[in-house]
């Protein structure tokens, strides 16, 4: 059977314009089924060899220099963003307007109100629209998600998630520009929060339900960083550590914890909850297993079980190797490609739409806000 194309706009060509590409090209190998395949059209970028040499490595069929010309073509079925935060909102609206399909990069803007726009953008365009988080395509987090929904852990009762790196604590390291854009908060909108807490709390909106209320501290460690492209000393206006306690719409309760400033972990995320019958819990260091423990055990043999995320009948595994055998992070990738194409296929949302990324979102104001006052902070 022939399929349909969907010809993918690309704004962007750094880390994650790789990871979706990657994804991009490998669903139709993997994810046969699918109606729809990827084409890769063009990729748009700010310096035109870089894009070009990105377009030939890649497979892209061309590429353009400036996103509203990307936009403007009708060759181009999707834009998929993956720029920094401040211009989700504008390449998004502007996408949706023009009737595409919009994929956007996490989280969905610099703050919530940048989200509402973007989501009335996609919504009065009737465009299909998903936000890139892709933790939740990890077959073991799926799988964490399959076993809450099952009623196994019972009622919940806590929630705790930390996000722990440590490549800002060199003093001189520089802000802004190209490269570290994620420190600047014109560019980032926040530091940790909206970079490394912002998809904590997606996963745990998913798996546990909304937030009710928040109560957090932030830090900034180093006061004043040398700016990229001024030369100039000037003031750190993110985030670089946050914590947060918070109250689920379902009683339990959260606690949250993500640092740029975590010696020895470069991407450490870790989550667990604890349920009246069972907990589970997960460490993206070792993502293929998901630990759980369950009371109902006999007491001679209770104590927590690993479970090896790799069999047929576990989320997406059925689509890769034989039992036993690990897949990785870029796969979680080509999981949303494939989940995105099939919501197209079946006229359904694919998750997290706009509207439900800016849940997250809101979540994150909220953080900050609490941060700065010192008070507790409704969602």
């Amino acid at each position: 059977m022939a399929k349909k194309p969907l010809r993918i706009g690309l704004v962007g060509y750094g880390f994650m314009g790789r990871t979706h590409t990657n994804g991009y090209k490998r669903v139709p190998d993997f994810f046969p089924e699918l109606e729809y395949q990827p084409v890769l059209k063009a990729v748009c970028g700010r310096s035109e060899d870089k894009t070009k040499a990105f377009a030939e490595q890649w497979g892209y069929e061309s590429y353009e220099t400036d996103w509203e010309k990307l936009i403007a073509r009708d060759d181009i079925d999707a834009i998929d963003i993956c720029t920094p935060n401040d211009t989700h909102s504008p390449i998004s609206i502007a996408a949706a307007k023009a009737g595409k399909m919009v994929l956007c990069e996490k989280p969905i803007g610099r703050t919530a109100a940048e989200g509402e726009e973007m989501v009335k953008a996609v919504e009065e365009a009737g465009v299909p629209n998903t936000i890139w988080y892709n933790y939740r395509r990890i077959p073991a987090v799926s799988m964490a998600k399959r076993i809450i929904d099952s009623g196994k852990l019972g009622k919940i009762f806590h929630y705790r998630a930390n996000f722990l790196q440590d490549w800002t604590i060199s003093e001189e390291l520089p802000q802004g520009g190209a490269g570290l854009w994620r420190l600047d908060a014109a560019a980032a909108g926040s530091g940790v929060t909206g970079d490394l807490l912002a998809h904590c709390i997606d996963t745990a909106i998913w798996l546990n339900g909304s937030i009710k209320d928040v109560n957090a501290m932030t830090e900034t460690f180093i006061k004043e960083r040398t700016h990229t492209e001024t030369g100039q000393k000037q003031a750190v206006t993110i985030d670089d550590a946050c914590t947060f306690f918070c109250h689920f719409e379902n009683g339990s309760l959260g606690l949250f914890e993500s640092t740029r400033y975590a010696r020895g972990h470069k991407a450490l995320y870790t989550f667990e909850i604890n349920g009246e019958h069972a907990s589970i819990r997960w460490d993206l260091h070792d993502m293929n297993r998901l630990e759980y423990f369950d009371h109902g055990d006999d007491g001679e043999v209770r104590g927590w079980r690993t479970i090896h995320i790799t069999d047929g009948e576990h989320p997406y595994m059925d689509h890769w190797w034989v039992p036993g055998l690990c897949i990785g992070y870029e796969h979680s990738f080509v999981h949303q490609v494939a989940d995105f194409l099939k919501s197209i296929e079946e006229g359904k949302p694919c998750e997290p739409t706009f509207r439900s990324a800016l849940e997250t979102a809101k979540v994150c104001d909220a953080v900050l806000s609490s941060a700065a006052e010192k008070v507790w902070k409704d969602v």
